[in-house]
């Protein structure tokens, strides 16, 4: 990848997009960050600690984790040139949505916008991932899909910002972008 570019990585749960992300990131010379999203000061369930694990066991010593920040701008103007990679964009998105001042979406899209503007300002090299969580059924109750819209804006917004987009399915990535 290019100072600047963005790749997005989209699909289901399962679909392989971390494992799709972390090969990118590989190929990448030196160092990588990875933001990994999930807060993990929350209290989690025995197979949420299992996932964290797993995620973390495939690292490479050499990459910078950073966990619990979600101030993106920032993380890219601290790592001008790097790879980073975001692992991933949905959890973001649920962070955001929890805090107590209750942002509205627009706010929330219009951060994304500027962090998505950073990139090309500080020559970071994303690898985004996020989910498609628009192609099941219509989730029952306002906030779950008032959810579901924000992340079908954020993801079109990652799409629209990024240089190559793919969809995952089955652990093969689908050319979208």
């Amino acid at each position: 990848m290019k100072a600047g570019q963005v790749h997005f990585l989209l699909g289901g749960v399962r679909s392989g997009k971390s494992l799709r992300a972390e090969a990118l990131a590989r190929e990448e010379a030196g160092e990588v960050v990875y933001v990994a999203t999930m807060a993990t000061g929350d209290p989690l369930d025995g197979e949420m600690r299992e996932r964290l694990a797993i995620h973390r066991s495939r690292r490479p010593p050499h990459w910078t984790t950073i966990e619990n920040r979600f101030d993106l701008d920032a993380i890219f103007a601290e790592n001008p040139g790097k790879p980073v990679l975001l692992d991933c964009l949905t959890m973001w998105l649920s962070w955001w949505c929890c805090q107590e001042a209750r942002l509205c979406d627009e706010a929330i899209l219009a951060n994304l916008e500027h962090a998505l503007a950073q990139v090309s300002v500080h020559g970071v090299r994303l690898i985004v991932v996020g989910n498609e969580i628009g192609m099941g059924l219509v989730p029952l109750g306002p906030e779950n899909r008032a959810y579901r819209d924000l992340s079908g804006r954020a993801n079109q917004l990652v799409a629209r910002h990024a240089d190559t987009v793919e969809f995952m399915v089955a652990g093969l990535p689908l050319r979208v972008k």
